[in-house]
């Protein structure tokens, strides 16, 4: 048997996939921005990174097993809803790809395959009651309790920026959800803006407002920026309060902070900690610990493989 898996982790802007061996050894990875010109153009790219990995042997022969992580729902099936890849409502991802590569693929949503990294490899690992909280352009959480991931009766539990942590009205809230709403990247962003335009005093009204990005305000918060620094503060608290009901509800031992907003989580962190010991369970929110991941993008990928070799063991 070959000893390795072939996985990917397929985002709404990137591409990233990877060899890993039983180990959780990571030992080829490539990341390329994602082919958006059409539907198809995402299952060609990973096809192209498969073959390419594989040599001359070929997917099939190269690789044990294999499995994707995707931004959005998965049927049972491998059949896959991505919103923010175009034309991604019905598409059937394990089925084409295999057709393909001759080569099964498992087929996860992006906030489960992280869950089943960090709980390999990272901040989770040995854990059986455990959080991960996804916060970047949208939000979601993998969430296991007793060593098993919460799927939910539509595989949709996980849906984090849904959840209400407020009792004002969100204008985006019926599209977005509440919480990505407020203190997702875009919210970030503009809450910043709208702070500029009503004559808010920042370093950041030295930039175009329109292209104005939630990086941007971190910096500028970074050089001690009063707005800039009060926008965190606030966001802080606000996700302290989604965190207090996550942790009210599932009781984990740890709740990991993923996503690309977490490479900025010392400036929320201290707020999100304060807020959450103020509104969740008072036993499960003495116990909890709440750290940042530090397997960063490749937790998905671990996830992925954790999967695929898991996938042999079944069969």
């Amino acid at each position: 048997m070959p000893s390795q898996v072939f996985v990917v982790d397929l985002g709404g802007t990137k591409c990233s996939a990877a060899t890993v061996d039983r180990s959780g050894r990571i030992l080829r990875r490539s990341t390329l921005p994602v082919d958006l010109t059409s539907a198809s153009g995402p299952i060609r790219q990973i096809c192209q990174l498969a073959r390419e990995f594989a040599g001359e042997q070929g997917p099939a022969k190269a690789f044990a097993a294999a499995a994707i992580s995707v931004p959005g729902l998965v049927e049972k099936n491998g059949t896959v809803w991505a919103p923010n890849l175009p034309g991604w409502k019905r598409i059937p991802l394990a089925k084409r790809l295999k057709q393909s590569l001759g080569l099964p693929f498992a087929v996860e949503s992006d906030r489960n395959a992280t869950i089943l990294g960090e709980s390999w490899h990272g901040a989770a690992r040995g854990k059986s009651d455990a959080i991960v909280l996804m916060l970047g352009t949208g939000i979601g959480a993998g969430i296991l309790s007793g060593g098993h991931i919460i799927r939910g009766a539509h595989e949709l539990s996980g849906c984090a920026g849904w959840m209400t942590i407020t009792r004002e009205e969100v204008q985006d809230a019926p599209q977005l959800g509440e919480l990505e709403s407020l203190v997702a990247g875009p919210a970030i962003a503009r809450i910043a803006r709208q702070r500029l335009l009503k004559g808010g005093q920042s370093s950041l009204s030295r930039l175009d407002l329109a292209k104005i990005t939630a990086h941007d305000v971190a910096a500028a918060a970074r050089q001690h920026d009063p707005l800039a620094l009060d926008i965190f503060n606030k966001s802080g608290r606000l996700l302290g309060f989604a965190v207090a009901n996550l942790v009210s509800l599932f009781d984990p031992e740890i709740v990991v902070l993923g996503g690309g907003m977490a490479a900025v989580a010392d400036l929320y962190l201290g707020s999100l900690r304060r807020a959450m010991l103020e509104r969740a369970q008072p036993l499960a929110a003495r116990r909890v610990k709440i750290v940042v991941s530090k397997l960063g993008p490749k937790a998905n990928l671990l996830g992925c493989a954790r999967l695929a070799w898991g996938s042999l063991a079944r069969a």
